[in-house]
Protein backbone atom coordinates (compact mmCIF):
# COMPACT_ATOMS: atom_id res chain seq x y z
CA UNK A 1 0.00 0.00 0.00
CA UNK A 2 1.37 3.39 -0.96
CA UNK A 3 1.42 6.32 1.43
CA UNK A 4 -1.13 8.15 -0.71
CA UNK A 5 -3.54 5.21 -0.58
CA UNK A 6 -3.07 5.05 3.18
CA UNK A 7 -3.99 8.72 3.53
CA UNK A 8 -7.01 8.51 1.22
CA UNK A 9 -8.58 5.77 3.35
CA UNK A 10 -9.50 8.41 5.91
CA UNK A 11 -7.44 6.84 8.68
CA UNK A 12 -5.87 10.20 9.49
CA UNK A 13 -8.51 12.12 11.46
CA UNK A 14 -7.62 15.69 12.43
CA UNK A 15 -5.71 16.70 15.52
CA UNK A 16 -6.28 20.44 15.74
CA UNK A 17 -7.70 23.54 14.17
CA UNK A 18 -5.86 25.45 11.47
CA UNK A 19 -5.13 28.85 12.99
CA UNK A 20 -3.68 32.03 11.46
CA UNK A 21 -0.39 31.94 13.35
CA UNK A 22 2.18 34.65 12.83
CA UNK A 23 5.30 32.53 12.54
CA UNK A 24 8.80 33.43 11.51
CA UNK A 25 11.86 31.45 10.59
CA UNK A 26 14.24 31.04 13.49
CA UNK A 27 17.37 28.98 14.06
CA UNK A 28 17.26 29.83 17.80
CA UNK A 29 21.02 29.44 18.01
CA UNK A 30 21.15 25.86 16.82
CA UNK A 31 17.63 24.48 16.63
CA UNK A 32 16.30 23.75 13.15
CA UNK A 33 12.73 25.00 13.06
CA UNK A 34 10.29 27.90 12.94
CA UNK A 35 9.14 29.70 16.08
CA UNK A 36 5.41 29.58 16.81
CA UNK A 37 4.54 32.50 19.13
CA UNK A 38 1.97 32.01 21.89
CA UNK A 39 -1.19 34.10 21.79
CA UNK A 40 -1.51 34.52 25.54
CA UNK A 41 0.58 36.06 28.28
CA UNK A 42 3.17 33.64 29.57
CA UNK A 43 4.05 33.33 33.27
CA UNK A 44 7.27 34.60 34.79
CA UNK A 45 9.78 31.79 35.30
CA UNK A 46 10.28 29.88 38.54
CA UNK A 47 6.80 30.44 39.98
CA UNK A 48 5.52 26.85 40.22
CA UNK A 49 7.01 23.73 41.83
CA UNK A 50 8.37 20.91 39.68
CA UNK A 51 5.81 18.09 39.36
CA UNK A 52 7.04 14.50 39.18
CA UNK A 53 4.97 12.06 37.08
CA UNK A 54 3.30 9.31 39.12
CA UNK A 55 4.73 5.78 38.97
CA UNK A 56 2.23 3.35 37.46
CA UNK A 57 1.49 0.20 39.44
CA UNK A 58 0.86 -3.06 37.55
CA UNK A 59 -2.75 -4.23 37.41
CA UNK A 60 -1.53 -7.73 38.21
CA UNK A 61 1.56 -9.93 38.16
CA UNK A 62 2.26 -13.61 37.70
CA UNK A 63 5.32 -15.81 37.33
CA UNK A 64 5.83 -14.69 33.74
CA UNK A 65 5.19 -10.95 33.66
CA UNK A 66 3.80 -7.75 35.13
CA UNK A 67 0.67 -6.40 33.44
CA UNK A 68 -0.17 -2.71 33.02
CA UNK A 69 -3.06 -0.80 31.52
CA UNK A 70 -2.89 2.72 30.09
CA UNK A 71 -5.76 4.61 28.48
CA UNK A 72 -4.95 7.28 25.94
CA UNK A 73 -7.60 9.93 26.43
CA UNK A 74 -8.40 13.63 26.59
CA UNK A 75 -7.55 15.31 29.88
CA UNK A 76 -7.34 18.80 31.33
CA UNK A 77 -4.24 20.37 32.86
CA UNK A 78 -3.51 23.71 34.53
CA UNK A 79 -0.24 24.62 32.84
CA UNK A 80 -0.64 28.41 32.58
CA UNK A 81 -2.08 30.50 35.43
CA UNK A 82 -5.86 30.84 35.27
CA UNK A 83 -6.22 28.71 32.13
CA UNK A 84 -6.89 25.07 31.35
CA UNK A 85 -5.14 23.17 28.59
CA UNK A 86 -6.65 20.19 26.84
CA UNK A 87 -4.06 17.42 26.64
CA UNK A 88 -4.04 14.12 24.86
CA UNK A 89 -2.31 12.03 27.44
CA UNK A 90 -1.53 8.54 28.61
CA UNK A 91 -4.19 8.14 31.32
CA UNK A 92 -5.15 11.69 30.39
CA UNK A 93 -2.07 13.31 31.96
CA UNK A 94 1.05 15.00 30.61
CA UNK A 95 3.65 13.60 30.97
CA UNK A 96 2.13 10.14 31.15
CA UNK A 97 2.69 7.89 34.16
CA UNK A 98 6.20 6.53 34.64
CA UNK A 99 6.66 2.78 34.29
CA UNK A 100 9.44 1.30 36.42
CA UNK A 101 10.53 -2.21 35.44
CA UNK A 102 13.33 -4.71 35.99
CA UNK A 103 15.82 -5.87 33.40
CA UNK A 104 14.86 -9.34 32.16
CA UNK A 105 11.37 -9.21 33.68
CA UNK A 106 8.75 -9.19 30.92
CA UNK A 107 5.97 -6.64 31.09
CA UNK A 108 2.78 -6.35 29.06
CA UNK A 109 1.24 -2.91 28.58
CA UNK A 110 -2.34 -2.79 27.32
CA UNK A 111 -2.77 0.55 25.54
CA UNK A 112 -6.42 1.59 25.11
CA UNK A 113 -7.34 4.34 22.67
CA UNK A 114 -10.14 6.70 23.71
CA UNK A 115 -8.80 9.57 21.61
CA UNK A 116 -10.54 10.65 18.37
CA UNK A 117 -7.53 9.63 16.24
CA UNK A 118 -5.46 6.48 15.59
CA UNK A 119 -2.33 6.02 17.69
CA UNK A 120 0.79 3.85 17.73
CA UNK A 121 3.00 3.62 20.83
CA UNK A 122 6.78 3.30 20.58
CA UNK A 123 9.04 2.42 23.52
CA UNK A 124 12.03 4.56 22.61
CA UNK A 125 15.27 2.76 23.45
CA UNK A 126 13.58 -0.58 23.94
CA UNK A 127 14.88 -3.86 22.52
CA UNK A 128 11.41 -4.85 21.44
CA UNK A 129 9.90 -7.48 19.11
CA UNK A 130 8.67 -5.86 15.88
CA UNK A 131 4.98 -6.45 16.61
CA UNK A 132 5.30 -4.36 19.80
CA UNK A 133 7.70 -1.69 18.54
CA UNK A 134 5.09 0.85 17.47
CA UNK A 135 5.60 0.72 13.70
CA UNK A 136 4.12 3.93 12.19
CA UNK A 137 1.21 2.15 10.47
CA UNK A 138 0.58 -0.42 13.23
CA UNK A 139 -2.36 1.58 14.54
CA UNK A 140 -4.75 1.33 17.45
CA UNK A 141 -7.96 2.76 16.09
CA UNK A 142 -10.33 5.09 17.94
CA UNK A 143 -13.05 3.21 19.76
CA UNK A 144 -15.81 4.39 17.43
CA UNK A 145 -13.79 3.32 14.38
CA UNK A 146 -12.62 -0.06 15.67
CA UNK A 147 -15.60 -1.89 14.21
CA UNK A 148 -14.89 -0.55 10.73
CA UNK A 149 -11.26 -0.63 9.73
CA UNK A 150 -7.79 -1.02 11.07
CA UNK A 151 -4.36 -1.22 9.57
CA UNK A 152 -1.83 -3.79 10.66
CA UNK A 153 1.94 -3.45 10.65
CA UNK A 154 2.09 -4.46 6.98
CA UNK A 155 -0.34 -1.83 5.74
CA UNK A 156 -3.25 -4.25 5.33
CA UNK A 157 -6.85 -3.15 5.85
CA UNK A 158 -9.35 -5.48 7.41
CA UNK A 159 -12.49 -5.79 9.53
CA UNK A 160 -12.27 -6.12 13.29
CA UNK A 161 -14.90 -6.97 15.85
CA UNK A 162 -15.93 -4.65 18.68
CA UNK A 163 -13.39 -3.79 21.35
CA UNK A 164 -10.31 -3.68 19.11
CA UNK A 165 -9.40 -0.18 20.17
CA UNK A 166 -6.60 -1.56 22.31
CA UNK A 167 -3.34 -3.43 21.90
CA UNK A 168 -1.07 -5.43 24.18
CA UNK A 169 2.55 -4.35 23.84
CA UNK A 170 4.91 -7.08 25.06
CA UNK A 171 8.31 -5.91 26.29
CA UNK A 172 10.78 -8.70 27.23
CA UNK A 173 13.22 -6.03 28.52
CA UNK A 174 16.30 -8.12 27.83
CA UNK A 175 18.52 -5.08 28.22
CA UNK A 176 20.50 -3.03 30.71
CA UNK A 177 19.11 -0.56 33.19
CA UNK A 178 18.37 2.68 31.35
CA UNK A 179 16.09 5.69 31.07
CA UNK A 180 13.68 5.06 28.20
CA UNK A 181 10.54 6.89 27.19
CA UNK A 182 7.36 6.02 25.34
CA UNK A 183 5.55 8.24 22.87
CA UNK A 184 3.18 8.25 19.92
CA UNK A 185 4.60 7.13 16.58
CA UNK A 186 1.69 7.41 14.13
CA UNK A 187 2.79 7.97 10.54
CA UNK A 188 2.55 11.61 9.42
CA UNK A 189 1.19 12.76 12.80
CA UNK A 190 3.86 12.00 15.40
CA UNK A 191 4.61 15.74 15.76
CA UNK A 192 1.13 17.02 16.62
CA UNK A 193 0.25 14.02 18.78
CA UNK A 194 3.39 14.21 20.92
CA UNK A 195 2.95 18.01 21.07
CA UNK A 196 -0.48 17.48 22.63
CA UNK A 197 0.91 15.28 25.37
CA UNK A 198 1.56 11.66 24.30
CA UNK A 199 4.89 11.07 26.04
CA UNK A 200 6.02 9.41 29.28
CA UNK A 201 9.04 7.87 31.04
CA UNK A 202 9.93 4.17 31.26
CA UNK A 203 12.80 3.45 33.66
CA UNK A 204 14.49 0.04 33.68
CA UNK A 205 16.49 -0.98 36.76
CA UNK A 206 18.90 -3.87 37.27
CA UNK A 207 21.17 -5.48 39.85
CA UNK A 208 24.34 -3.83 38.54
CA UNK A 209 22.91 -0.38 39.08
CA UNK A 210 21.27 -1.23 42.42
CA UNK A 211 24.60 -1.75 44.19
CA UNK A 212 26.03 1.61 43.12
CA UNK A 213 25.96 4.41 45.72
CA UNK A 214 24.33 6.87 43.31
CA UNK A 215 21.58 9.17 44.62
CA UNK A 216 18.28 7.28 44.83
CA UNK A 217 14.66 7.48 46.00
CA UNK A 218 13.51 11.12 46.23
CA UNK A 219 16.93 12.25 44.95
CA UNK A 220 16.55 10.31 41.67
CA UNK A 221 14.32 12.55 39.55
CA UNK A 222 13.25 12.33 35.88
CA UNK A 223 13.17 15.64 33.99
CA UNK A 224 11.22 15.76 30.72
CA UNK A 225 12.16 19.02 29.00
CA UNK A 226 10.09 20.25 26.06
CA UNK A 227 8.80 23.44 24.50
CA UNK A 228 5.22 24.35 23.66
CA UNK A 229 3.16 27.34 22.50
CA UNK A 230 -0.29 28.30 23.74
CA UNK A 231 -3.47 29.89 22.38
CA UNK A 232 -5.45 32.66 24.06
CA UNK A 233 -7.56 30.10 25.91
CA UNK A 234 -4.54 28.12 27.11
CA UNK A 235 -4.80 25.43 24.41
CA UNK A 236 -1.74 23.95 22.79
CA UNK A 237 -1.02 25.72 19.48
CA UNK A 238 0.17 23.65 16.54
CA UNK A 239 0.23 24.61 12.82
CA UNK A 240 -2.08 21.90 11.49
CA UNK A 241 -3.60 21.67 8.06
CA UNK A 242 -7.31 21.20 7.31
CA UNK A 243 -8.83 20.28 10.69
CA UNK A 244 -11.53 18.08 9.15
CA UNK A 245 -9.75 16.14 6.42
CA UNK A 246 -6.07 16.02 7.43
CA UNK A 247 -5.18 14.20 4.22
CA UNK A 248 -1.55 15.34 4.32
CA UNK A 249 1.12 15.16 7.02
CA UNK A 250 -0.01 16.92 10.20
CA UNK A 251 2.16 20.00 9.78
CA UNK A 252 2.06 22.88 7.32
CA UNK A 253 4.83 23.30 4.77
CA UNK A 254 5.83 26.59 6.44
CA UNK A 255 6.80 24.56 9.50
CA UNK A 256 8.45 21.61 7.78
CA UNK A 257 11.80 22.60 9.34
CA UNK A 258 10.31 21.94 12.78
CA UNK A 259 7.99 23.62 15.28
CA UNK A 260 9.63 25.62 18.08
CA UNK A 261 7.56 26.67 21.08
CA UNK A 262 8.23 29.75 23.20
CA UNK A 263 7.41 28.15 26.57
CA UNK A 264 9.82 25.72 28.26
CA UNK A 265 8.10 22.98 30.23
CA UNK A 266 9.73 20.54 32.64
CA UNK A 267 7.52 17.58 33.53
CA UNK A 268 4.64 19.60 32.11
CA UNK A 269 5.19 22.76 34.20
CA UNK A 270 6.46 26.12 32.81
CA UNK A 271 9.92 27.06 34.12
CA UNK A 272 9.41 25.32 37.48
CA UNK A 273 11.55 25.35 40.62
CA UNK A 274 12.69 22.43 42.76
CA UNK A 275 13.61 22.70 46.42
CA UNK A 276 16.68 20.58 47.11
CA UNK A 277 18.98 19.83 50.01
CA UNK A 278 22.70 20.59 49.81
CA UNK A 279 23.42 17.03 48.65
CA UNK A 280 23.88 15.08 45.41
CA UNK A 281 20.89 14.51 43.13
CA UNK A 282 20.52 12.27 40.11
CA UNK A 283 18.56 13.71 37.21
CA UNK A 284 17.40 11.63 34.24
CA UNK A 285 17.16 14.34 31.59
CA UNK A 286 15.11 13.77 28.44
CA UNK A 287 14.67 16.21 25.57
CA UNK A 288 11.07 15.47 24.49
CA UNK A 289 10.78 18.54 22.24
CA UNK A 290 9.61 18.25 18.66
CA UNK A 291 12.45 20.34 17.20
CA UNK A 292 14.26 22.30 19.91
CA UNK A 293 17.80 21.45 20.97
CA UNK A 294 19.28 22.67 24.25
CA UNK A 295 22.69 23.42 25.70
CA UNK A 296 22.31 22.86 29.42
CA UNK A 297 24.33 24.95 31.86
CA UNK A 298 24.15 25.81 35.58
CA UNK A 299 24.35 29.40 36.81
CA UNK A 300 26.16 29.85 39.09
CA UNK A 301 28.15 26.69 38.48
CA UNK A 302 31.64 25.33 38.78
CA UNK A 303 33.99 24.16 36.04
CA UNK A 304 32.09 20.90 35.44
CA UNK A 305 28.79 20.85 37.34
CA UNK A 306 27.32 17.89 35.43
CA UNK A 307 28.68 14.43 36.18
CA UNK A 308 27.26 12.15 33.50
CA UNK A 309 26.70 8.58 34.68
CA UNK A 310 24.41 7.29 31.93
CA UNK A 311 23.37 7.76 28.30
CA UNK A 312 20.53 6.55 26.05
CA UNK A 313 21.45 2.89 26.57
CA UNK A 314 22.26 2.95 30.28
CA UNK A 315 25.27 3.41 32.53
CA UNK A 316 28.64 4.56 31.24
CA UNK A 317 31.77 2.65 32.10
CA UNK A 318 33.06 5.64 34.08
CA UNK A 319 31.63 9.08 34.85
CA UNK A 320 32.20 11.95 32.41
CA UNK A 321 32.41 15.57 33.56
CA UNK A 322 30.69 18.32 31.54
CA UNK A 323 30.65 22.09 31.84
CA UNK A 324 27.61 22.18 29.53
CA UNK A 325 25.57 19.45 27.80
CA UNK A 326 24.10 19.73 24.33
CA UNK A 327 21.02 17.55 24.16
CA UNK A 328 19.01 16.95 20.99
CA UNK A 329 15.48 15.67 20.61
CA UNK A 330 15.01 12.17 22.12
CA UNK A 331 18.47 12.02 23.75
CA UNK A 332 18.78 11.18 27.44
CA UNK A 333 21.54 12.24 29.81
CA UNK A 334 21.68 10.68 33.26
CA UNK A 335 23.62 13.16 35.41
CA UNK A 336 24.52 13.82 39.04
CA UNK A 337 24.60 17.40 40.36
CA UNK A 338 26.26 18.06 43.72
CA UNK A 339 24.48 20.88 45.55
CA UNK A 340 26.73 20.57 48.62
CA UNK A 341 28.87 23.27 47.03
CA UNK A 342 26.08 25.77 47.73
CA UNK A 343 24.68 27.25 50.94
CA UNK A 344 21.11 27.07 52.19
CA UNK A 345 19.23 29.96 50.59
CA UNK A 346 21.20 29.85 47.34
CA UNK A 347 19.42 29.53 44.00
CA UNK A 348 20.87 27.81 40.95
CA UNK A 349 19.33 28.13 37.48
CA UNK A 350 19.38 25.47 34.79
CA UNK A 351 19.98 27.53 31.65
CA UNK A 352 19.67 26.86 27.93
CA UNK A 353 22.63 28.46 26.17
CA UNK A 354 20.91 27.84 22.81
CA UNK A 355 17.82 29.80 23.82
CA UNK A 356 16.84 33.44 23.50
CA UNK A 357 14.78 35.47 25.94
CA UNK A 358 12.63 33.23 28.10
CA UNK A 359 13.75 30.11 26.24
CA UNK A 360 17.22 30.64 27.73
CA UNK A 361 15.81 29.54 31.12
CA UNK A 362 14.67 26.00 31.94
CA UNK A 363 14.16 25.64 35.70
CA UNK A 364 15.62 26.68 39.06
CA UNK A 365 16.95 24.78 42.05
CA UNK A 366 16.46 26.31 45.49
CA UNK A 367 18.84 25.01 48.14
CA UNK A 368 16.73 25.02 51.27
CA UNK A 369 18.58 22.89 53.83
CA UNK A 370 21.64 20.90 54.82
CA UNK A 371 21.27 17.12 55.06
CA UNK A 372 23.49 14.10 55.43
CA UNK A 373 24.43 12.39 52.18
CA UNK A 374 25.75 8.85 51.81
CA UNK A 375 25.70 8.91 48.00
CA UNK A 376 28.78 8.95 45.78
CA UNK A 377 29.79 8.67 42.13
CA UNK A 378 32.23 5.75 41.86
CA UNK A 379 35.08 5.81 39.37
CA UNK A 380 33.74 2.64 37.75
CA UNK A 381 30.05 2.47 36.95
CA UNK A 382 29.55 -0.48 34.62
CA UNK A 383 31.41 -3.28 32.87
CA UNK A 384 31.79 -1.95 29.33
CA UNK A 385 34.23 -4.61 28.09
CA UNK A 386 31.93 -5.56 25.23
CA UNK A 387 31.43 -1.91 24.23
CA UNK A 388 35.15 -1.12 24.39
CA UNK A 389 35.97 -4.16 22.28
CA UNK A 390 33.87 -3.02 19.34
CA UNK A 391 35.94 -1.31 16.66
CA UNK A 392 35.38 -0.54 13.00
CA UNK A 393 37.21 -3.76 12.16
CA UNK A 394 34.40 -5.61 14.00
CA UNK A 395 31.96 -4.74 11.23
CA UNK A 396 31.23 -6.63 8.07
CA UNK A 397 29.53 -3.89 6.07
CA UNK A 398 29.40 -0.09 5.80
CA UNK A 399 26.25 1.73 4.65
CA UNK A 400 26.07 5.41 3.71
CA UNK A 401 22.85 7.20 4.66
CA UNK A 402 22.22 10.81 3.68
CA UNK A 403 19.54 12.86 5.46
CA UNK A 404 18.49 15.63 3.06
CA UNK A 405 15.56 17.41 1.43
CA UNK A 406 13.82 15.55 -1.39
CA UNK A 407 11.14 16.25 -3.98
CA UNK A 408 7.96 14.14 -3.82
CA UNK A 409 5.35 14.75 -6.55
CA UNK A 410 6.45 18.36 -6.88
CA UNK A 411 6.47 18.97 -3.13
CA UNK A 412 9.61 19.56 -1.09
CA UNK A 413 9.88 17.12 1.79
CA UNK A 414 12.56 15.37 3.83
CA UNK A 415 14.06 12.00 2.97
CA UNK A 416 16.91 9.53 3.29
CA UNK A 417 19.23 8.79 0.35
CA UNK A 418 17.01 10.89 -1.90
CA UNK A 419 13.75 9.09 -1.13
CA UNK A 420 10.79 9.91 1.15
CA UNK A 421 9.45 7.22 3.47
CA UNK A 422 7.54 4.36 1.90
CA UNK A 423 6.32 1.56 4.21
CA UNK A 424 6.92 -0.91 1.38
CA UNK A 425 10.55 0.05 0.67
CA UNK A 426 13.45 -1.53 2.55
CA UNK A 427 16.67 0.47 2.96
CA UNK A 428 18.71 -2.28 4.62
CA UNK A 429 18.48 -5.97 5.49
CA UNK A 430 21.12 -6.68 8.15
CA UNK A 431 21.47 -10.23 9.43
CA UNK A 432 20.61 -11.07 13.04
CA UNK A 433 23.82 -10.86 15.04
CA UNK A 434 25.65 -8.80 12.39
CA UNK A 435 27.65 -5.67 13.19
CA UNK A 436 27.66 -2.85 10.63
CA UNK A 437 29.04 0.66 10.31
CA UNK A 438 26.41 3.21 9.33
CA UNK A 439 27.90 6.39 7.90
CA UNK A 440 25.32 9.10 8.65
CA UNK A 441 25.39 12.46 6.85
CA UNK A 442 23.15 15.46 7.64
CA UNK A 443 22.33 18.37 5.30
CA UNK A 444 21.09 21.05 5.02
CA UNK A 445 19.86 21.12 8.62
CA UNK A 446 20.43 19.55 12.03
CA UNK A 447 19.10 15.99 12.32
CA UNK A 448 19.03 13.88 15.50
CA UNK A 449 19.03 10.35 14.04
CA UNK A 450 17.32 7.51 15.90
CA UNK A 451 17.48 3.78 15.17
CA UNK A 452 14.77 1.52 16.55
CA UNK A 453 15.60 -1.81 18.27
CA UNK A 454 19.37 -1.34 18.43
CA UNK A 455 22.00 0.58 20.38
CA UNK A 456 25.21 1.75 18.77
CA UNK A 457 28.67 3.14 19.46
CA UNK A 458 29.68 6.49 17.95
CA UNK A 459 33.04 5.88 16.27
CA UNK A 460 33.81 9.33 14.86
CA UNK A 461 32.47 12.74 13.85
CA UNK A 462 33.74 14.35 10.66
CA UNK A 463 36.67 11.96 10.71
CA UNK A 464 37.67 12.97 14.22
CA UNK A 465 37.07 11.64 17.73
CA UNK A 466 33.49 11.55 19.04
CA UNK A 467 32.31 14.26 21.41
CA UNK A 468 32.37 13.69 25.15
CA UNK A 469 28.56 13.67 25.03
CA UNK A 470 28.65 10.71 22.59
CA UNK A 471 29.86 8.40 25.37
CA UNK A 472 28.22 5.03 25.98
CA UNK A 473 25.55 3.10 24.14
CA UNK A 474 23.37 5.43 22.09
CA UNK A 475 20.10 5.09 20.19
CA UNK A 476 20.06 8.71 18.96
CA UNK A 477 22.97 10.73 17.58
CA UNK A 478 22.70 14.45 16.95
CA UNK A 479 24.20 15.83 13.75
CA UNK A 480 24.39 19.53 13.00
CA UNK A 481 24.01 20.76 9.42
CA UNK A 482 26.80 19.39 7.23
CA UNK A 483 28.04 17.05 9.94
CA UNK A 484 28.60 13.31 9.57
CA UNK A 485 29.21 10.46 11.97
CA UNK A 486 30.17 6.82 11.75
CA UNK A 487 28.31 4.59 14.20
CA UNK A 488 28.86 0.91 14.91
CA UNK A 489 25.51 -0.90 15.08
CA UNK A 490 24.99 -4.40 16.41
CA UNK A 491 21.76 -5.99 15.13
CA UNK A 492 20.83 -8.38 17.89
CA UNK A 493 17.53 -9.01 19.59
CA UNK A 494 14.83 -9.89 17.06
CA UNK A 495 14.17 -10.47 13.40
CA UNK A 496 11.63 -8.24 11.74
CA UNK A 497 10.92 -4.82 10.27
CA UNK A 498 11.86 -1.60 12.06
CA UNK A 499 12.43 2.04 11.14
CA UNK A 500 15.16 4.63 11.56
CA UNK A 501 14.48 8.33 11.20
CA UNK A 502 15.24 11.90 12.14
CA UNK A 503 13.78 12.72 15.58
CA UNK A 504 12.92 16.26 14.62
CA UNK A 505 9.27 15.18 14.60
CA UNK A 506 8.28 17.49 11.77
CA UNK A 507 11.11 16.07 9.64
CA UNK A 508 9.87 12.58 10.51
CA UNK A 509 6.29 13.47 9.59
CA UNK A 510 7.55 15.00 6.35
CA UNK A 511 8.98 11.57 5.42
CA UNK A 512 12.57 11.54 6.81
CA UNK A 513 12.27 7.88 7.76
CA UNK A 514 13.19 4.49 6.27
CA UNK A 515 12.80 0.78 6.98
CA UNK A 516 15.36 -1.83 7.87
CA UNK A 517 14.63 -5.51 8.30
CA UNK A 518 16.68 -7.82 10.51
CA UNK A 519 16.77 -11.18 8.70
Amino acid sequence: MSRGEFLRLGLVAGVGAALPFGAFACSDQGSTGTLLPSETKLPEPFGVPLPVPPVLAPMRSDADADYYEITQKVGRARILPGLETEVWGYDGIFPGPTIESRSGRKIVVCQRNELPVPVSTHLHGGRTPPESDGYPTDLIMPKEAANDHTMDGHGSIGKLGSGHHHKDYVYPLEQRAATLWYHDHRMDFTGPQVWRGLAGFHIIRDDEEDVLPLPHAERDIPLMICDRSFGKDGSFLYPSLDPTLQTEPGVEDDYMDGVLGDTILVNGAPWPYLEVSATRYRFRILNASNARRYELALEPGNEAPFVQVGSDGGLLGAPVMHRTIRIAQAERFDVVIDFSKYDAGDEVTLKNRMGEGKTSDIMRFRITRKESDDSAVPRKLSDMTEFDGLTESSSGLTRELRFTRVADNGRTMWGINGEPFDPGRMAARPELGATEVWHLKAAPAAHPIHLHLVHFKVLSRNGREPLATDAGWKDTVDLTSGEEARVLVRFDGYRGRYVFHCHNLEHEDMMMMANFEVV
